[in-house]
């Protein structure tokens, strides 16, 4: 049987070779002249790896219920309020067995918090960010996805961290969205800061940004018995309480996370034990993440725009 690779960009050739390194049959497809009547007409579709364009995701996850194929999309799922509620109904019968790929949740550092007890913190701050125009070489930002001002920005283009707060604060409130823009692309989000507020005295917010000349990704978490603070690009987190301070540091490699994140959907496909990761992101429980982020880039105000040479 095959793990079909729907998206030949850089993130599903990643995924083609995880699975081909796990053991496992995959095929990876271009979306570029993808016959979607032929496709369903194959018996040996196991599961189907969607990773294409954002805007590429309802027809697919459709195809993929319609078909019982267990899917892992890529994120974000997408960026308006009514698309969100429309793919998870769509994806509704295959969805505690598909899942969407924010692999920051398999992090070793976000796992170690995930088993601490973060009641006692009443403050966090996520923050990510790096200059657009180094991403890859001979790559054009206004020729890409990020650039299209219906879906495009660093919002969805960087929304791990967003989901990561509300992973390990569940039930946060999204209270403003403050953007940053550009002249030469209007509508398109360069800096963008959300603000969120929990049921439980806990309060933060999620910054990321395409302009940063030193690339950051990091967090900051406050608690009335501890304070924590992480860098993901060392990695390393330090902890200070009343007595005393120490530092963490993690040896993995950031496919790790790919990786381990493919073992778990291979498992669920296949109806076997996952790993014991309390933040998996098996799809039915993706809604209130997705939610969050399709209700900020709606409600993004801008209130200054950059200037950045992006010729």
């Amino acid at each position: 049987m095959v793990i079909a690779v729907i998206g030949a960009g850089s993130i599903g050739k990643r995924h083609a070779s995880n699975l081909e390194g796990l053991g496992e049959t995959a095929e990876l497809i271009g979306w570029r002249g993808f016959d979607r009547s032929v496709f369903e007409a194959r018996t040996d579709i196991e599961a189907v790896v969607i990773a294409t364009s954002t805007p590429i995701r309802l027809e697919l996850i459709e195809m993929c219920a319609r078909n019982n194929w267990p899917f892992y999309a890529e994120k974000p799922l997408a960026w308006r309020v009514d698309q969100v509620e429309a793919i998870h109904d769509a994806g509704a019968p295959v969805a505690d067995r598909s899942m969407v790929g924010f692999m920051m949740r398999y992090h070793p550092a976000v796992r170690d918090l995930a088993a601490r007890d973060l009641s006692q913190v009443y403050a966090f701050q996520f923050e990510i960010g790096h200059d657009v125009r180094q991403w890859r070489e001979n790559w054009s930002f206004a020729g890409s996805y990020a650039a299209d001002p219906e879906g495009g920005g660093v919002l969805m283009d960087l929304s791990h961290e967003a989901d990561l707060a509300l992973a390990l604060f569940p039930g946060l409130t999204l209270e403003s969205v403050d953007c940053v823009g550009h002249k030469d692309f209007p509508g398109v989000d360069f800096a963008t800061r959300l603000y969120l507020s929990g049921t439980q005295g806990v309060v933060g917010s999620v910054t990321m940004d395409y302009i940063s000349p030193h690339s950051l990704r990091r967090a900051g978490l406050r608690g009335r018995d501890e304070v924590l603070d992480l860098d993901f690009l060392v990695p390393e987190v330090r902890i200070a309480d009343g007595n005393d301070t120490k530092s963490v540091s993690y040896a993995f490699d950031r496919n790790d996370m790919f990786v381990e994140m493919m073992v778990d959907f291979l498992a669920l496909v296949r109806g076997k034990n996952t790993s014991e990761n309390p933040l998996m992101p098996r799809f039915d429980r993706m809604f209130e993440s997705s939610l969050m982020l399709a209700r900020a880039w709606e409600n993004r105000k801008f209130s200054g725009v950059i200037e950045m040479d992006m010729s």
